[in-house]
């Protein structure tokens, strides 16, 4: 169940992160309300997954999750460089990932 409240909070992670080129560095009132709504709705998620998970495996997982989706969300949403090396780097952060749930035990 941890794994899966940790997951949600970093696709919300990957939503509060790309909306923040919709608050436009906080200066339009509604998208900035709902990124600083979603941002903390995915921290909430992240304390209560590392209730049961050890925090810095959570928080890494967190984080790179989001940090892969928010590239891959710019790609698609935003037209941003989709370039070889680039997905190539994302794909290391994913098998990082991968390898800190593999490796919890």
């Amino acid at each position: 169940m941890h794994w899966t409240i940790l997951l949600l909070a970093a696709a919300l992670e990957i939503v509060w992160a790309t909306g923040l080129k919709s608050a436009a560095g906080f200066t339009r009132l509604w998208p900035s309300v709902g990124v600083i709504v979603v941002m903390a709705a995915s921290l909430f998620l992240l304390a209560l997954a590392a209730r049961g998970l050890p925090i810095g495996t959570a928080y890494a997982v967190w984080t790179g999750i989001g940090a892969a989706g928010t590239a891959v969300a710019g790609m698609v949403l935003f037209g941003e460089s989709a370039a070889p090396a680039r997905l190539l780097c994302l794909g290391l952060v994913v098998v990082g990932v991968a390898g800190l749930k593999f490796f919890d035990q």
